[in-house]
Protein backbone atom coordinates (compact mmCIF):
# COMPACT_ATOMS: atom_id res chain seq x y z
CA UNK A 1 0.00 0.00 0.00
CA UNK A 2 1.56 3.45 -0.90
CA UNK A 3 -0.37 6.57 -0.09
CA UNK A 4 0.93 10.14 -0.97
CA UNK A 5 1.16 12.16 2.29
CA UNK A 6 0.40 15.69 3.62
CA UNK A 7 1.15 16.25 6.78
CA UNK A 8 -0.32 19.72 7.29
CA UNK A 9 1.61 22.39 9.39
CA UNK A 10 0.56 21.38 12.76
CA UNK A 11 1.92 17.78 12.40
CA UNK A 12 5.25 20.38 11.56
CA UNK A 13 4.68 22.10 14.85
CA UNK A 14 2.77 21.31 17.95
CA UNK A 15 1.72 18.01 16.98
CA UNK A 16 5.06 16.96 15.92
CA UNK A 17 4.18 13.46 18.23
CA UNK A 18 0.94 12.91 15.76
CA UNK A 19 3.30 12.76 12.50
CA UNK A 20 6.41 10.95 13.99
CA UNK A 21 4.01 8.03 15.00
CA UNK A 22 2.03 7.90 12.10
CA UNK A 23 4.62 7.26 10.14
CA UNK A 24 6.47 4.96 12.24
CA UNK A 25 2.82 2.70 12.36
CA UNK A 26 2.25 2.72 9.12
CA UNK A 27 5.97 1.77 8.02
CA UNK A 28 5.78 -1.12 10.62
CA UNK A 29 2.48 -2.11 9.06
CA UNK A 30 3.72 -1.92 5.19
CA UNK A 31 2.20 0.72 4.58
CA UNK A 32 4.75 2.97 2.37
CA UNK A 33 4.04 6.88 2.67
CA UNK A 34 5.54 9.92 -0.54
CA UNK A 35 5.06 13.39 1.22
CA UNK A 36 4.42 15.59 -1.05
CA UNK A 37 7.06 17.70 -2.63
CA UNK A 38 6.67 21.62 -1.67
CA UNK A 39 3.22 21.32 0.19
CA UNK A 40 1.95 24.46 1.39
CA UNK A 41 -0.94 25.85 3.97
CA UNK A 42 -4.12 24.38 3.52
CA UNK A 43 -5.73 27.52 5.12
CA UNK A 44 -7.00 26.36 8.22
CA UNK A 45 -9.88 28.00 9.20
CA UNK A 46 -8.66 31.36 9.07
CA UNK A 47 -8.57 31.95 5.05
CA UNK A 48 -12.72 31.54 4.41
CA UNK A 49 -13.36 35.01 5.82
CA UNK A 50 -10.97 36.56 3.42
CA UNK A 51 -11.29 34.66 0.21
CA UNK A 52 -13.94 31.68 -0.87
CA UNK A 53 -11.40 31.06 -3.76
CA UNK A 54 -8.13 30.79 -1.68
CA UNK A 55 -9.72 28.61 0.31
CA UNK A 56 -10.20 26.39 -2.28
CA UNK A 57 -7.11 26.90 -3.82
CA UNK A 58 -4.84 26.45 -0.94
CA UNK A 59 -5.72 23.21 -0.85
CA UNK A 60 -6.31 22.54 -4.62
CA UNK A 61 -2.55 23.17 -4.61
CA UNK A 62 -1.62 20.13 -2.73
CA UNK A 63 -3.93 18.15 -4.86
CA UNK A 64 -2.74 19.19 -7.50
CA UNK A 65 1.15 18.45 -6.87
CA UNK A 66 0.45 15.02 -5.46
CA UNK A 67 -1.43 14.27 -8.63
CA UNK A 68 1.69 15.02 -10.53
CA UNK A 69 4.35 14.59 -8.38
CA UNK A 70 3.01 10.70 -6.69
CA UNK A 71 0.02 9.80 -9.39
CA UNK A 72 -2.02 6.80 -8.94
CA UNK A 73 -2.05 7.23 -5.26
CA UNK A 74 -4.60 8.42 -2.76
CA UNK A 75 -4.03 11.14 -0.40
CA UNK A 76 -3.32 10.28 3.04
CA UNK A 77 -3.76 13.33 5.97
CA UNK A 78 -3.75 12.88 9.75
CA UNK A 79 -4.89 15.84 10.71
CA UNK A 80 -8.83 16.10 10.26
CA UNK A 81 -8.98 20.03 9.68
CA UNK A 82 -6.51 19.74 7.05
CA UNK A 83 -8.35 16.40 5.78
CA UNK A 84 -11.83 18.44 6.02
CA UNK A 85 -10.33 20.96 3.74
CA UNK A 86 -8.96 18.80 0.79
CA UNK A 87 -12.15 16.78 1.12
CA UNK A 88 -14.01 19.93 0.48
CA UNK A 89 -11.90 20.20 -3.08
CA UNK A 90 -12.86 17.24 -3.83
CA UNK A 91 -16.60 17.48 -3.38
CA UNK A 92 -17.25 21.37 -4.27
CA UNK A 93 -15.47 21.12 -7.30
CA UNK A 94 -16.38 17.67 -8.13
CA UNK A 95 -20.01 19.43 -8.14
CA UNK A 96 -19.70 22.49 -9.60
CA UNK A 97 -17.73 22.32 -13.13
CA UNK A 98 -17.38 26.30 -13.01
CA UNK A 99 -15.59 26.41 -9.68
CA UNK A 100 -13.19 24.12 -10.57
CA UNK A 101 -12.53 25.95 -13.46
CA UNK A 102 -11.78 28.79 -11.56
CA UNK A 103 -9.77 27.18 -9.22
CA UNK A 104 -7.60 25.35 -12.04
CA UNK A 105 -7.11 29.18 -13.14
CA UNK A 106 -5.76 29.99 -10.04
CA UNK A 107 -3.35 27.41 -10.14
CA UNK A 108 -2.32 27.87 -13.32
CA UNK A 109 -0.31 30.47 -12.14
CA UNK A 110 2.38 28.05 -10.75
CA UNK A 111 1.56 25.84 -14.20
CA UNK A 112 -0.57 23.55 -12.03
CA UNK A 113 -3.50 21.94 -12.43
CA UNK A 114 -5.96 19.50 -10.82
CA UNK A 115 -8.29 16.58 -12.31
CA UNK A 116 -10.06 15.45 -9.45
CA UNK A 117 -7.86 11.96 -9.74
CA UNK A 118 -6.36 12.26 -5.95
CA UNK A 119 -8.84 10.78 -3.52
CA UNK A 120 -8.49 12.37 -0.11
CA UNK A 121 -7.97 10.20 3.02
CA UNK A 122 -8.24 10.49 6.58
CA UNK A 123 -5.59 8.50 8.83
CA UNK A 124 -8.26 6.46 10.32
CA UNK A 125 -10.05 5.83 7.41
CA UNK A 126 -6.46 4.08 6.44
CA UNK A 127 -6.50 2.17 9.24
CA UNK A 128 -9.18 1.13 9.88
CA UNK A 129 -10.66 0.45 6.16
CA UNK A 130 -7.28 -0.41 4.44
CA UNK A 131 -4.85 -1.85 6.76
CA UNK A 132 -7.82 -3.07 8.98
CA UNK A 133 -7.81 -4.38 12.80
CA UNK A 134 -6.78 -8.05 11.87
CA UNK A 135 -3.34 -6.97 9.89
CA UNK A 136 -2.49 -4.55 13.52
CA UNK A 137 -3.19 -7.49 15.27
CA UNK A 138 -1.03 -9.41 13.44
CA UNK A 139 1.48 -6.50 14.18
CA UNK A 140 1.15 -6.45 17.79
CA UNK A 141 4.08 -7.69 19.76
CA UNK A 142 2.75 -6.28 23.28
CA UNK A 143 -0.71 -6.13 24.25
CA UNK A 144 -1.78 -3.14 26.16
CA UNK A 145 -3.78 -5.12 28.57
CA UNK A 146 -5.81 -3.33 31.78
CA UNK A 147 -6.06 -0.30 29.55
CA UNK A 148 -9.29 1.21 29.20
CA UNK A 149 -9.47 3.66 26.17
CA UNK A 150 -12.21 6.14 25.37
CA UNK A 151 -11.78 6.67 21.96
CA UNK A 152 -12.69 10.46 20.60
CA UNK A 153 -13.16 11.48 16.70
CA UNK A 154 -14.09 15.02 17.39
CA UNK A 155 -16.32 16.88 14.12
CA UNK A 156 -14.38 17.30 11.47
CA UNK A 157 -12.99 13.82 10.79
CA UNK A 158 -16.50 12.95 9.79
CA UNK A 159 -18.73 15.89 9.35
CA UNK A 160 -20.19 17.36 7.25
CA UNK A 161 -19.39 14.47 4.47
CA UNK A 162 -19.83 11.29 6.67
CA UNK A 163 -17.75 8.91 4.54
CA UNK A 164 -16.46 5.63 6.49
CA UNK A 165 -18.35 6.20 9.84
CA UNK A 166 -21.55 7.40 11.36
CA UNK A 167 -20.37 10.73 12.71
CA UNK A 168 -23.50 10.78 15.45
CA UNK A 169 -22.53 6.63 16.61
CA UNK A 170 -18.94 6.74 15.20
CA UNK A 171 -17.12 3.05 16.09
CA UNK A 172 -14.16 2.81 13.36
CA UNK A 173 -11.25 3.09 16.09
CA UNK A 174 -12.71 0.28 18.27
CA UNK A 175 -11.72 -3.05 16.34
CA UNK A 176 -8.15 -0.92 16.01
CA UNK A 177 -8.06 -0.41 19.67
CA UNK A 178 -9.06 -4.16 20.51
CA UNK A 179 -6.51 -5.37 18.48
CA UNK A 180 -4.14 -3.92 20.83
CA UNK A 181 -5.62 -5.89 23.78
CA UNK A 182 -7.32 -2.71 25.27
CA UNK A 183 -10.72 -2.08 26.71
CA UNK A 184 -13.18 0.15 25.16
CA UNK A 185 -14.99 2.86 27.57
CA UNK A 186 -18.97 2.59 26.83
CA UNK A 187 -20.02 6.22 26.32
CA UNK A 188 -21.27 8.56 24.06
CA UNK A 189 -19.16 11.27 23.41
CA UNK A 190 -16.72 10.12 20.93
CA UNK A 191 -18.38 12.44 18.12
CA UNK A 192 -18.64 15.22 20.10
CA UNK A 193 -17.41 18.97 19.89
CA UNK A 194 -14.95 19.88 21.90
CA UNK A 195 -14.74 23.66 21.35
CA UNK A 196 -12.26 23.50 18.84
CA UNK A 197 -11.17 27.37 17.93
CA UNK A 198 -13.89 28.29 20.45
CA UNK A 199 -11.24 28.15 23.00
CA UNK A 200 -10.17 31.63 20.90
CA UNK A 201 -13.75 33.18 20.59
CA UNK A 202 -15.94 31.96 22.94
CA UNK A 203 -13.44 30.40 25.61
CA UNK A 204 -16.31 29.80 28.26
CA UNK A 205 -18.34 27.74 26.12
CA UNK A 206 -15.16 26.04 25.22
CA UNK A 207 -14.44 24.80 28.62
CA UNK A 208 -17.74 23.43 29.13
CA UNK A 209 -17.85 21.24 26.21
CA UNK A 210 -13.95 19.88 27.19
CA UNK A 211 -15.57 19.70 30.92
CA UNK A 212 -18.36 17.43 29.57
CA UNK A 213 -16.04 14.92 27.50
CA UNK A 214 -13.50 14.60 30.18
CA UNK A 215 -16.41 13.51 33.01
CA UNK A 216 -17.55 11.25 30.37
CA UNK A 217 -14.17 9.74 30.41
CA UNK A 218 -13.19 10.12 34.13
CA UNK A 219 -13.61 5.87 34.23
CA UNK A 220 -11.40 5.52 31.14
CA UNK A 221 -7.15 5.27 31.76
CA UNK A 222 -6.69 7.71 28.54
CA UNK A 223 -8.74 9.31 25.58
CA UNK A 224 -7.04 8.39 22.50
CA UNK A 225 -7.57 11.58 19.47
CA UNK A 226 -7.06 11.57 15.83
CA UNK A 227 -7.47 15.22 15.56
CA UNK A 228 -4.66 18.40 16.50
CA UNK A 229 -7.29 20.51 17.66
CA UNK A 230 -9.08 18.07 19.75
CA UNK A 231 -5.38 16.99 21.31
CA UNK A 232 -4.88 20.15 21.93
CA UNK A 233 -8.19 21.88 24.11
CA UNK A 234 -8.33 18.08 25.90
CA UNK A 235 -4.62 18.30 27.16
CA UNK A 236 -3.79 22.37 27.08
CA UNK A 237 -7.45 23.06 28.61
CA UNK A 238 -8.19 20.64 30.93
CA UNK A 239 -7.31 21.71 34.00
CA UNK A 240 -9.19 24.75 33.36
CA UNK A 241 -11.73 23.01 32.34
CA UNK A 242 -12.51 21.37 35.60
CA UNK A 243 -12.04 24.11 37.33
CA UNK A 244 -14.23 26.10 35.88
CA UNK A 245 -17.18 23.10 34.77
CA UNK A 246 -16.86 21.79 38.38
CA UNK A 247 -16.89 17.65 36.43
CA UNK A 248 -14.44 15.56 35.46
CA UNK A 249 -11.01 14.40 36.57
CA UNK A 250 -6.90 14.80 34.91
CA UNK A 251 -7.17 12.35 31.91
CA UNK A 252 -4.05 11.09 30.11
CA UNK A 253 -4.82 12.03 26.07
CA UNK A 254 -2.53 10.68 23.44
CA UNK A 255 -2.91 10.13 19.95
CA UNK A 256 -4.31 7.10 18.36
CA UNK A 257 -0.74 5.97 16.39
CA UNK A 258 1.34 6.74 20.25
CA UNK A 259 -1.09 3.95 21.35
CA UNK A 260 -0.49 2.12 18.57
CA UNK A 261 2.87 2.16 18.41
CA UNK A 262 3.29 0.96 21.50
CA UNK A 263 1.57 -2.08 20.73
CA UNK A 264 3.41 -2.48 17.75
CA UNK A 265 7.03 -2.25 20.13
CA UNK A 266 7.65 1.18 19.72
CA UNK A 267 8.91 3.10 23.00
CA UNK A 268 7.71 5.82 24.60
CA UNK A 269 10.46 7.97 23.32
CA UNK A 270 10.03 6.44 19.69
CA UNK A 271 6.40 7.86 19.64
CA UNK A 272 7.40 10.97 21.54
CA UNK A 273 5.46 10.67 24.50
CA UNK A 274 7.25 13.11 26.20
CA UNK A 275 5.67 15.76 23.80
CA UNK A 276 2.15 15.30 25.28
CA UNK A 277 0.96 17.62 27.73
CA UNK A 278 -1.62 15.53 29.78
CA UNK A 279 0.25 12.00 30.11
CA UNK A 280 -0.77 10.88 34.26
CA UNK A 281 1.05 9.12 36.25
CA UNK A 282 -1.15 5.91 36.78
CA UNK A 283 -0.93 5.78 32.57
CA UNK A 284 2.56 5.50 33.10
CA UNK A 285 2.36 2.75 35.62
CA UNK A 286 0.51 0.77 33.72
CA UNK A 287 2.44 1.00 30.61
CA UNK A 288 5.41 0.09 32.77
CA UNK A 289 3.88 -2.91 34.59
CA UNK A 290 4.49 -6.29 33.52
CA UNK A 291 0.65 -7.09 32.81
CA UNK A 292 1.46 -5.83 29.50
CA UNK A 293 1.55 -9.18 27.40
CA UNK A 294 4.44 -9.47 25.37
CA UNK A 295 3.09 -11.34 22.18
CA UNK A 296 4.61 -15.27 22.01
CA UNK A 297 7.45 -14.87 19.27
CA UNK A 298 8.01 -10.96 19.45
CA UNK A 299 10.70 -10.95 22.22
CA UNK A 300 10.27 -8.65 25.00
CA UNK A 301 7.83 -5.47 25.42
CA UNK A 302 9.21 -1.99 24.72
CA UNK A 303 7.10 0.37 26.66
CA UNK A 304 9.62 2.88 27.33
Amino acid sequence: MKYSYYPGCSLESGAVEYDLSSREVLRLLGVELAEIPDWTCCGASAVEPVSRLLTLALPARNLALAEREIPDTDMLVPCSACYLNHLRVERECGADRKLAARVNEALSAEGLSRSGAVRVRHLLDVLSRDVGPERVGQAVVRRLEGLTVAPYYGCQVLRPYPLFDDPERPASMEPLLRALGVEILDWDMGGRCCGASLMATKHEAALALVSAILDAASEADLIVTVCPMCQMNLEAYQKEAIRSGGRGRPVSVLYLPQLMGLALGLSEDDVLLGKNMAVMDALRGKLHAPAAATVRGHGTPTGG
